[in-house]
């Protein structure tokens, strides 16, 4: 049977990308549709309609700022039933009597004269309009957080060298993580206030270090996301650089640590550099760097574990123990199933850190592709586009990990599974519960022994410590840090250089 395809258009629709996608995943799961997606118009996702096989000639004519709304169902009946759905997600939530009418700025402008107080403008619009969006904040004195992505390199180059003149911050952009003022914005945490800042090029990065702290009773002043570019080559770490300058400035900070993958050499040379200049301790946590030795007020580690140690005066977390379980037979390999990129890259630091071999969709400095090398410790980021594209975010959208996760308990070689659990605010209500569900549907005779942590605290609204209780009542093991996660898998396999 031919499957029936429809596009409808909404001209000048814009809803922000996140929810599309959550959109997109609830009419999947309706009867007799096969696929669907919601998306802005812009070049770049009328490509992943059509590699989808969702587009049709009504959407391939969307501009880039119209709603391209596209199923794929058995019949045209489920079609119907589907886009009926979608009307009802897209309407306007109805407004309880005698509360008033909803208003919501349609213009930058328009925010800027209902809130003039305000001095952060955080854009989600689609790529191809974010940079316009940035440079009208910048020009109004906002600090701007960019959590759009698909912006060209040379408008993030234009926009920083220009938040630099007047003296604002310019976060992103693809920024996802930031705490202001003890205010999580984006893909954060309720984290306890303190005196140790962060800037970050990783969001996920930012989130581990600054849960660890807050979990052992430190806290954070501010956590400054500058995107995962800033630190290239070309950009040379313009936001980086200025948030290090706002955070010695800062007298609510007397410590400041700095996360990023291993930036060129002479990147890393000026971000260290400023490093030495600042009047505080500074932590610099290169991810799968070499070793660095410390020097005067500078101290170097390449796992985020260590950061987080560092920035707390040095003091241990002490060492993780657990109750071995038997491996599978046959079971000598490590998978690791990560919705946290830079968790994925921590993993694979602590690993070579013993001269064990590794291999990754997203390697580290040492690492091997896993085109390389199939006999292996393998290490995958599931927010890779290979993962994501068209699809949310494994950390919104938990079964996005559901085809690897099915391999993974397919192969034999695996004995030991790694996996992390990302909360706070934008990630999914209930990650675990949701990994827990697919295992069990999965169950085999010959399961791995899996090892999990959970990035959070007890403050976010899925609560750490109710995570980690649904994981280990299904039997998951559960570290206190990803770099004990990984740490415990070697144990387990006994495997070392």
């Amino acid at each position: 049977m031919t499957a029936t395809i429809i596009n409808r258009v909404r001209s000048g629709f814009y809803m922000d990308s996140v929810a599309l996608m959550r959109f997109s995943r609830t009419i999947v799961e309706l009867d007799g549709v096969e696929d669907a997606a919601l998306m802005m118009g812009t070049p770049a996702n009328r490509d992943i309609l059509e590699n989808a096989g969702l587009l049709s000639p009504e959407g391939a004519a969307a501009a880039p700022g119209d709603l391209v709304i596209a199923v794929r169902a058995a019949s045209q009946t489920a079609c119907d039933e589907a886009l009926a759905a979608i009307d009802h997600l897209l309407a306007r939530p109805a407004r309880p009597a005698g509360l008033g009418a909803i208003w919501a700025p349609r213009t930058l402008r328009a925010a800027v004269q209902a809130t003039p107080a305000a001095n952060l403008a955080v854009i989600s619009v689609p790529g191809d309009f974010a940079a316009a969006e940035a440079r009208k904040a910048l020009r109004r004195g906002l600090h701007v957080m960019v959590f759009s992505d698909n912006v060209s390199i040379e408008d993030e180059i234009a926009l920083k060298n220009e938040a630099k003149e007047r003296g604002l911050l310019m976060m992103g952009p693809d920024c996802g993580t930031a705490i202001l003022n003890g205010v999580p914005i984006a893909f954060a945490n309720n984290v306890r206030p303190g005196g140790i800042g962060i800037v970050g090029a990783s969001g996920t990065g930012i989130q581990e270090v600054s849960c660890l702290i807050s979990r052992r009773g430190s806290g954070i002043s501010h956590a400054i996301g500058v995107g995962g570019r800033d630190l290239s080559v070309r950009v040379g770490g313009i936001s980086t650089l200025m948030a290090m300058d706002a955070l010695d400035a800062d007298p609510a900070t007397d410590h400041i640590v700095v996360i990023s993958k291993p930036p060129a050499a002479d990147v890393a040379a000026a971000v260290i550099e400023r490093a030495e200049r600042c009047t505080k301790p500074v932590t610099i946590c290169f991810i799968g760097d070499g070793a660095r030795p410390n020097a005067g007020n500078v101290t170097y580690t390449n796992t985020l574990k260590g950061a987080a140690e560092a920035a707390r005066g040095g003091k241990a977390f002490g060492f993780f123990s657990f109750v071995a379980p038997p491996l599978p037979p046959g079971g000598h390999l490590v998978r690791g199933l990560y919705s946290g990129g830079t968790l994925a890259a921590e993993a694979q630091t602590v690993f070579l850190q013993s001269d064990v071999p590794v291999a990754s969709n997203a390697p580290v400095p040492g690492a091997m592709s896993v085109s390389d090398n199939i006999d292996a410790h393998v290490f995958l980021d599931l927010g890779d586009d290979e993962y994501t594209r068209g699809r949310p975010h494994p950390m919104i959208e938990p079964a996005v990990r559901e085809k690897p996760l099915q391999e993974a308990l397919s192969d034999p070689s695996v004995g030991v599974l790694l996996v992390d659990v990302v909360i706070g605010h934008g990630a999914h209500a209930d990650p675990a519960g949701e990994l827990v569900n697919m295992l069990r549907a999965m169950a085999s005779k010959l399961m791995p022994v899996i090892i999990a942590s959970v990035t959070g605290t007890d403050e976010d609204p899925q609560c750490y410590s109710a995570q980690v209780a649904i994981l280990r009542e299904a039997g998951i093991i559960v570290a206190p840090s990803n770099a004990d996660a990984a740490l415990a898998a070697m144990n387990l396999l006994g495997v070392s250089g």
